[in-house]
């Protein structure tokens, strides 16, 4: 293997050569060359933190300086000459120090790492300033150093110099303990204001001490405004301020002295911007109290109104800065009642959309549509019409005030927590964009090495299917679309008469104004979802008029799922197929909850959008709460039967019409399960997952038998040939999935007096052509045919005769076969044949006097085999519904474990449906009670989960994202709530039920 594959397995991506230097002999010695491994095992620690790193190559590049630096300057204080890097690191006691530390403190790694990976502005503190790692050390007692944003300022007299070094270790610390997961975006908002607190006090301090000699210190006071004021600031922002002087005589120290603040916090930290004071930067810098009154009174408008709802009192006089907040307060909570006061806060937001520049739109976290001005303005204006009366809203922090407006019952609590979310989101993102060069942007870089950094700093990793860059995409657009989707419940205005073709004396609005509603209400391409709203609403004919009667509630359905521009383009894909029949729109319009069934269906699942576009009829079954229940197994089987009977002479009609009444089912069953956990939309009956696993079984019966008879009928062998299907697997247990495969075995009987060569070909030729003709290609979904359970697996004959099965088993049969045959069950076919099939495998599946020791030794160790093999490379252990931990596998297995040992006493046992035999173990106490139930629990929500995923992707899969619009589909139609949270109730759910299974297994 090269040296730099080598390497690679680190996350270092340059020039392998480059890598080897910094870390080798000559550089921080911590890879041998020569065997290409780490040095020893500390190397090997501090090369794995640095893979974890935001950045590696940048962590690598940046503790190399580090070294070389701490090393350099060493060498000055012991006399040496000054030098430069020259990329060799020569070794001493300051060297030898930090690595040291590193190799022993554990924390001390971490913190450091994440710093020098996430932070290029701050790994340049760290070289220019060598000593300063010692600041990120675990203390004495064990703890992390202190993140709470407080100054430690060297010296009775403050200078501008220390403050400016003291500013930066404050930071340091902020930063490490935010970058390493010792806390979450609340504590670190706290300590980044609080550090800009003491910075203004320390600020005042000097400016103060630097006052002409014989002049008094004036009353002044420093309120902080915007995210400083709320207690929410950002790692690089400007910090907006008002002054306040407490009475005429104050006005000049307090001037001089406000402009030595901001130019002594420009030196060390951030600009202090004071242009929120009365009439801006044209305005005095410093009023007195009465002044402010007189201007808030008189000319104040509403947005200034809106930013005093963040002021607080941060240095200088604080008594003062109460007083001043207080006396403004009537003004503040009054402001509301201004009739143009909920129009200006919408104009304003307006304004602040159109000034972003058209590049940086779609980038933009803060100012864009469903960025963090959404979030701010939403709350603000609630809390200025609301907290007039409620004073538990005068909160001046977005997350604080919008926690009191869900208490108060303003905000819902769903609505509430998804707003939090995606503030948190999007802040997240904000911190991270800014440390990185301790530089002020809030637009997500479009370049493509940039958002791979982005998507790590943010801990996001690839998953089956998607890179992290991918996922964090997938996030970002989900929280967006949601904040979009909540702010417009206060700027939302009707949009359909501006893309509808009517008179233009009729038009109340353009549209470009209606395109930046859509926006708002969460379509990602506004210009295509007004193109459709175009061609439903153009016109005046009365199949128009409907449509735009119609629109305005399904647009709100469609902003409520996850990806409205699907909704909307599969309405009108719909819509342009049955338009112009004479019942579709009035059934839309008249039939009760039709209309918002369809949107729910048609944005939620590309599986029945897909099923749906094959046969829009179907679209009735929407309309009949009875049509939403399954058919019976027999009506489905005579069905099935008299369709493929109407083409008797021609198979290929014969298949076409048995896949299209499945696929008519699987959109009877699809929808039942989209609209069982609907509310108000739900059918009078809904469906479990236990009810949808028996009514997909019952489809795959049908489906099978009439395959079975058109292929009899295309392939008919000699006469008295006898042939059945028997079921295996999921089939076989009445717990299929929409995914599923048919799992079968073939049997046959030869004829009497037939070749027993014969009979082989002509069943052979049999179970052939029904594979072909449910598997071929065709505008109706497939039904996979598996037959790898049959004796000898694929290696094995694909049909066998009776008694050629029970000669297998009799000789060869290995305890796994008997385990896959507990779910064996005759489908269809020759019904005697499949029972004495059933008769024969009785002995093999229920063994007299269970198992021995060494087959449950061997069951377990196939058990633990599987874990390892079979789950997908890369897929999550935790949260793969079917072979994951506690998932659908370990269920099944343990169950099946209990089956086989004892079945043969115990007759309950004797079922091929998981939960039933569970049902029994239980009432023969050969599980424990709570067992079982944590056992029911995993395996009933993986169930769901698979079957949710099936329906919102529309194509298979087994692993639950961590997030992600897909999963935030899954959790909608499993009924709703944080995605966040379901996951953690999936995680906790399926480890109570991995640890009853292993409980069982050892039993």
């Amino acid at each position: 293997m090269t040296r730099p594959s080598r390497l690679a397995r680190y996350g270092f991506a340059d020039n392998g050569a480059r890598v080897s230097d910094l870390l080798g002999p000559t550089g921080l010695r911590l890879w041998d060359v020569e065997v290409q491994a780490p040095r020893d095992g500390d190397a090997a620690e501090l090369l794995t933190s640095l893979s974890r790193a935001a950045d590696p190559n940048l962590a690598l590049r940046q503790l190399h300086r580090l070294v070389d630096a701490a090393g350099r300057a060493a060498a000055r204080g012991n006399g040496a000459r000054a030098t430069g890097p020259s990329g060799e690191i020569d070794t001493n006691e300051a060297t030898d120090e930090l690595l040291g530390a590193l190799a022993r403190d554990a924390g001390l790694r971490r913190r450091l790492v994440a710093v020098l990976g996430a932070s290029s502005a701050l790994g340049d503190h760290l070289v220019a300033n060598p000593g300063d790692w010692r600041v990120l050390a675990t203390g004495k007692t064990g703890l992390p150093p202190s993140a709470e944003g407080h100054l430690e300022v060297e010296g009775d007299e403050p200078s501008v110099p220390a403050l400016r070094r003291a500013y930066r270790i404050a930071l340091l610390r902020i930063a490490a303990a935010d970058l390493t997961g010792g806390r979450g975006l609340e504590p670190t908002m706290a300590a980044l204001s609080r550090l800009a607190d003491e910075t203004l006090a320390a600020a005042y301090a000097i400016a103060v001490a630097g006052l002409t000699p014989g002049t008094a210190e004036p009353g002044l006071a420093v309120v902080a405004m915007g995210k400083c004021g709320g207690n929410e600031l950002n790692y690089v922002s400007d910090v907006d301020v008002i002054f306040v002087a407490d009475t005429d005589e104050d006005l000049t120290a307090g001037t001089i002295v406000a402009a030595r603040i901001i130019e002594i916090c420009g030196m060390v930290a951030w600009q202090v911007d004071a242009a929120l004071r009365p009439e801006g930067s044209r305005g005095p810098l410093v009023r007195t109290l009465a002044s402010h009154q007189a201007y808030y009174r008189r000319w104040a408008r509403t947005w200034e109104f809106q930013a005093l709802l963040k002021a607080r009192p941060a240095a200088g006089d604080l008594a003062l800065g109460r007083r001043w907040i207080d006396d403004l307060a009537p003004l503040v909570w009054h402001a509301a009642e201004r009739p143009e006061a909920v129009a200006d806060v919408r104009d304003m937001r307006r304004k602040i959309i159109e000034n972003v520049p058209p590049d940086l739109v779609d980038r933009e976290i803060k100012r864009g549509p469903g960025g963090l001005r959404d979030i701010e303005f939403a709350v603000q204006l609630l809390q200025l019409v609301h907290g007039r009366i409620d004073e538990t809203l005068r909160e001046p922090g977005t997350i604080p005030a919008l926690r009191a407006l869900v208490a108060g019952g303003y905000v819902g609590r769903q609505d509430g927590e998804t707003l939090l979310r995606g503030y948190r989101f999007l802040r997240s993102v904000e911190h991270r964009l800014q440390l990185q060069q301790l530089k002020r942007t809030h637009t997500v870089p479009d370049d493509p090495a940039a958002q791979r950094w982005l998507a790590a700093a943010l801990g996001y990793t690839a998953t089956p299917g998607r890179d992290a860059v991918g996922a964090f995409r997938s996030d970002w657009v989900g929280h967006a679309a949601q904040v979009r989707r909540l702010h417009v419940k206060l700027l939302y205005q009707p949009l359909l008469e501006a893309v509808a073709r009517v008179p233009a004396e009729a038009l109340r609005m353009t549209t470009e104004s209606a395109g930046r509603r859509l926006e708002v209400l969460g379509f990602a391409d506004p210009a295509g979802a007004l193109r459709h709203l175009q061609a439903l609403t153009g016109g005046v004919t009365r199949t128009s008029a409907i449509q735009r009667t119609l629109l305005p509630m399904l647009l709100q359905e469609f902003a409520d799922a996850p990806e409205p521009d699907r909704g909307l383009l599969n309405y009108r894909h719909v819509s342009d197929k049955l338009g112009s029949t004479p019942w579709y729109l009035r059934l839309l319009r008249d039939g009760g909850p039709v209309a918002r069934r369809l949107a729910r269906v048609i944005s939620l699942s590309r599986y029945a959008t897909d099923l749906l576009t094959r046969d829009p009829e179907a679209l009735r079954l929407l309309a009949d709460d009875a049509e939403l229940l399954p058919r019976s197994r027999e009506s489905l089987i005579d069905g099935f039967a008299a369709a493929a009977d109407r083409y008797a002479d021609d198979p290929a009609q014969a298949i076409a019409a048995v896949r299209a009444r499945r696929r008519r089912e699987l959109f009877r069953l699809a929808c039942a399960d989209i609209l069982s956990r609907a509310g108000e939309l739900a059918p009078a009956q809904p469906l479990d997952v236990d009810a949808i696993g028996i009514a997909l079984s019952d489809v795959t019966d049908a489906t099978l038998n009439a395959a079975l008879a058109v292929a009899r009928r295309a392939r008919p062998g000699p006469d008295g040939l006898r042939f059945a299907i028997i079921g295996m697997g999921r089939l076989g247990g009445y717990e299929m999935s929409y995914p599923s495969d048919a799992d079968v075995l073939f049997v046959y009987e030869p004829a009497p007096d037939d070749p027993e060569k014969s009979s082989a070909s002509a069943a052979l030729a049999i179970a052939e052509e029904l594979r072909r003709a449910l598997g071929a290609p065709a505008p109706d979904p497939a039904l996979g045919i598996d037959a790898d359970l049959r004796p000898e697996g694929r290696q094995g004959p694909l049909v066998r005769s009776l008694a050629a099965y029970q000669q297998y088993y009799a000789r060869w049969s290995r305890v796994w076969e008997a385990q896959a045959l507990l779910r064996a069950r005759f489908v269809c076919g020759d019904a005697e044949l499949g029972g004495r099939f059933e008769e024969l495998i009785g002995r093999i599946r229920y063994p007299e006097g269970g198992l021995t020791r060494e087959q449950v030794v061997e069951i377990r160790r196939i058990k633990a085999r599987v874990e390892v093999e079979r789950l997908p490379r890369n897929a999550d252990p935790h949260t793969h519904t079917k072979l994951g931990r506690g998932g659908l596998s370990d269920v099944e297995w343990a169950i099946q474990l209990v089956q086989l040992r004892h079945a043969y006493a115990v007759e309950g046992l004797r079922k091929t449906r998981t939960l039933e035999a569970l049902d029994a173990a239980v009432d023969a106490k050969l599980i424990d009670k709570v067992d079982a139930a944590a056992m029911t629990a995993g395996w009933t929500l993986a169930a769901q989960v698979r079957n949710a995923l099936t329906l919102v992707r529309g194509r298979p899969t087994d692993q639950l994202p961590r997030h992600g619009v897909e999963l935030a589909g899954a959790v909608q139609l499993l009924g709703g709530g944080d995605p966040g949270e379901f996951v953690d109730r999936y995680l906790r759910l399926t480890r109570r039920s991995r640890a009853a299974m292993e409980r069982v297994l050892e039993s």
